[in-house]
């Protein structure tokens, strides 16, 4: 494999590594009146990598002892072979991808009483919550009433 993929590989893979570090997780901490804040994160993360390359020996209709009338599909026969001018053809590719899901969950606050967790308030799941809750009374009042008109 070419040098060049090889540098392309390696700093996607520190770009990877630079996502889920511990820095992701535990937030730069900070000093309030004398006490010490430490926000703390959920990190979901995944990737995936790959690479190849390879070359064919092919010419105007395939290799040069290859037969036509061989036991190649005939849809195979009438697909258009493109020539390479070296008689040559060849490639090579490297694909990656990643992603991270970043959520703050709370904070470790540091002070003269000691260490406290602080969980945060995630407003869209109180929400969501109430929601639920809600549809769930509507539903139930629904039914009580059609069943009481029976």
């Amino acid at each position: 494999m070419p040098d060049e993929h090889r540098s392309d590989l390696s700093a996607f893979v520190q770009q990877v590594g630079d996502a889920f570090t511990v820095r992701r997780v535990f937030g730069e901490a900070y000093e309030r009146e004398g006490t010490l804040v430490v926000p703390v994160a959920r990190l979901v993360g995944g990737n995936g990598l790959a690479s190849g390359h390879g070359t064919s020996e092919l010419g105007d209709h395939g290799p040069a002892d290859a037969d036509p009338a061989d036991e190649a599909p005939a849809d195979a026969r009438a697909r258009p072979r493109w020539p390479h001018p070296h008689g040559r053809a060849g490639g090579a590719g490297d694909a990656g991808s990643y992603f991270t899901r970043i959520k703050p969950i709370g904070v470790y606050v540091l002070d003269d009483s000691g260490v406290h967790w602080r969980p945060a308030l995630d407003l869209n799941r109180v929400i969501l919550g109430g929601q639920v809750v809600g549809a769930t009374i509507a539903v139930a009042l629904a039914w009580a009433v059609r069943k009481h008109r029976r």
